[in-house]
């Protein structure tokens, strides 16, 4: 058992898929977007501080993650509005950007962190599929404005991690679940 520090419904729904028993807590610690640092550095802070918000609560084995998006050297983090997804949906239509996912497990006895990134390529998208995506709302609470799994076909390719782009890297983080929680308790 251990504790999500977040409120993300898709976080919450790829650890069900792997079958993990776990609570939810969002964490309330203030995301402090220091763009000077590299993008992994940044997301694994931001996970870190995330985790350690909710652990000192619960004061039990707890997961924090963060993911952002990057497009020509620069971070897009979640729209302010509409307009701020739109102009995102347009820079990335028809190019590449990398999406990391940063992540931190904080147990009694070591905190465990890192960070996945994949390279996402957009399709070229027309004037009427941005608004009609803009208009959804969906994109309005994820990095970069978009959400994968939304099922709008953004996406044209994905070199790396599914999950890593949906927020949280199953394949790393749920190794290491895994083997520091699952497994201890099994020895």
């Amino acid at each position: 058992m251990f504790v999500l520090a977040s409120a993300s419904p898709r976080r919450k729904r790829l650890l069900e898929e792997y079958g993990f028993k776990f609570t939810v807590r969002p964490s309330l610690a203030e995301e402090k977007n220091d763009f000077s640092l590299p993008p992994q550095d940044l997301v694994v802070r931001l996970a870190r501080a995330k985790a350690n918000d909710v652990y000192k609560i619960e004061k039990m084995p707890t997961l924090g993650a963060d993911t952002i998006v990057v497009f020509d050297g620069k971070i897009l983090g979640k729209p302010a509005d509409r307009s701020e997804n739109e102009s995102f949906l347009r820079k990335l239509s028809g190019k590449t950007h990398q999406v990391y996912t940063g992540f931190c497990l904080i147990t009694e006895d070591k905190t465990y962190s890192g960070y996945d990134v994949s390279n996402v390529r957009f399709r070229s998208l027309s004037d009427d599929e941005i608004a009609a995506y803009v208009k959804s709302g969906k994109g309005l609470d994820k990095a970069g404005g978009y959400g994968i799994q939304d099922g709008e076909g953004l996406v044209d390719s994905i070199d790396g991690s599914y999950t890593c782009v949906v927020g949280l890297p199953m394949e790393v983080v749920g190794a290491l679940i895994n083997e520091v929680l699952v497994n201890k308790r099994t020895r």
